[in-house]
């Protein structure tokens, strides 16, 4: 049974009165148990710049967190139903105005919309569950270091962030692990080394135009290895390039499927604002651009052709209609330097929410070596390293969410 919610909240917690948003959230019982009085989870999706989960099924974590939680399912600000942010809804904002608005889309912002939630829906003294995806668990570090008071436990999965890193750092700990994740693929896939390099040949001489209006550059076919760092990633690139051809030409089908792998049209938010949350009192001026300048390896022209992950560059702006507009505000946004902290560490190192989160060893993602400091950092934490899942482990094993909740109850 699902119940749907909508807040309103203010755009900057810190001015109240000024501009207000809405944040929307759906809540899901199971139908047997909505009289009772359960315990509350608040999922926090990966990101950023992603809606909350849709659910058909009670299959997977949500079917087994179900069983005694009640769950809610949170649309960051910016996301789904909680006052989208698209090329579209910033019309009418110059773009100084604009990056002053989406500073207010971080996991800080986020933190504070779940605590007025969290008065509303549970009460004043009532605490809740919070489990992290990815990014979402970048958001429940946030939420531990800045109001614990509202947590009864803490987990993650495959999100535990960098505390103080520069921004620079964590592209140079990932650039090397897409580096790992394409040997192991073509391994797996002999024959995909060669298509990837005749592919890259032949849109470096040829202007190709994709269905939306961009065009294949081979920057952009280097960004199809975003998906390797999927459990089912390896076979998703491979089904793709090898129907690549038809003919002497590319086929229309893959071209499709560039398309929908490498455009941003479903979430402009998540390219606006990436490289925003490893920011903390620093700009990221392009930082995913500037590592990648550094590393010849990576050059368009070298081959074998080199792969590229979760990493965000200019030209991402330059022809994508979702994207075009928001190139300036973007350049704005990455010259910021005002942006607040997101991490309280001597908070964390004092903290006695117990926490369980899970660390992928093979995370392509979000770096072990990273996540294992900080999981070390945080008072009341254990952790769970596994080389058995990949990043969106979560999704594809109920393992994953029965291992953390016997984590944090002592049982595992």
């Amino acid at each position: 049974m699902t119940t749907e919610h909508e807040f309103v909240v203010p755009l900057d917690h810190g001015d109240p009165s000024g501009e207000s948003i809405t944040v929307f959230a759906r809540e899901v019982v199971a139908p047997r148990k909505q009289r009772d009085a359960l315990p509350w989870l608040v999922y926090l999706q990966g990101g950023p710049g992603f809606m909350s989960p849709r659910p058909t099924t009670r299959s997977g974590w949500l079917g087994r967190v179900l069983q005694d939680h009640r769950v809610l399912l949170l649309d960051h600000r910016g996301t789904g139903r909680s006052s989208r942010v698209t090329r579209h809804s910033l019309l009418g904002r110059d773009p100084v105005g604009a990056a002053d608005y989406l500073s207010h889309f971080r996991a800080d912002s986020i933190v504070r919309d779940a605590e007025l939630i969290r008065h509303e829906l549970v009460g004043d003294e009532g605490r809740w569950t919070v489990l992290g995806q990815s990014y979402g668990g970048f958001a429940a570090l946030t939420y531990l270091s800045f109001a614990p008071e509202g947590l009864s436990q803490v987990l993650v999965t495959g999100g535990l962030p960098p505390l103080t890193a520069h921004p620079d750092d964590v592209y140079r700990a990932t650039y090397p692990r897409v580096a790992d994740r394409l040997a192991r693929f073509t391994d797996r896939y002999p024959d995909d080394r060669d298509r990837l390099d005749a592919i890259a040949d032949h849109v470096a001489k040829v202007d190709v135009p994709l269905p939306s209006g961009m065009r294949l550059t081979v920057p952009r076919l280097q960004s199809l290895g975003h998906a390797l760092g999927r459990s089912d990633g390896f076979e998703v690139l491979h089904h793709l390039l090898e129907l690549a051809w038809d003919g002497t030409e590319l086929a229309d089908e893959f071209l499709h499927d560039v398309d929908h792998h490498t455009g941003f049209a479903a979430a402009p938010l998540y390219a606006v604002m990436h490289e925003s949350i490893y920011c903390q009192g620093l700009a990221s001026r392009w930082s995913a651009q500037r590592v990648r300048d550094s590393m010849p390896e990576l050059s368009p022209d070298v081959r074998p052709l080199q792969l590229t992950g979760e990493m965000i560059y200019p030209w991402m702006f330059e022809d994508e209609p979702a994207l075009l507009p928001l190139r300036e505000l973007a350049d704005l946004l990455a010259e910021r330097e005002t942006w607040p902290a997101l991490y309280d560490v001597d908070v964390l190192a004092r903290n006695q929410v117990p926490v369980a989160a899970a660390i992928y060893h093979d995370d392509m993602y979000v770096d072990y070596d990273y996540s294992l400091a900080t999981a070390r950092q945080v008072g009341n934490a254990r952790w769970w390293v596994t080389s058995e899942y990949a990043h969106d482990g979560l999704r594809t094993s109920p393992r994953v969410i029965e291992r953390l909740l016997d984590l944090v109850t002592d049982e595992a």
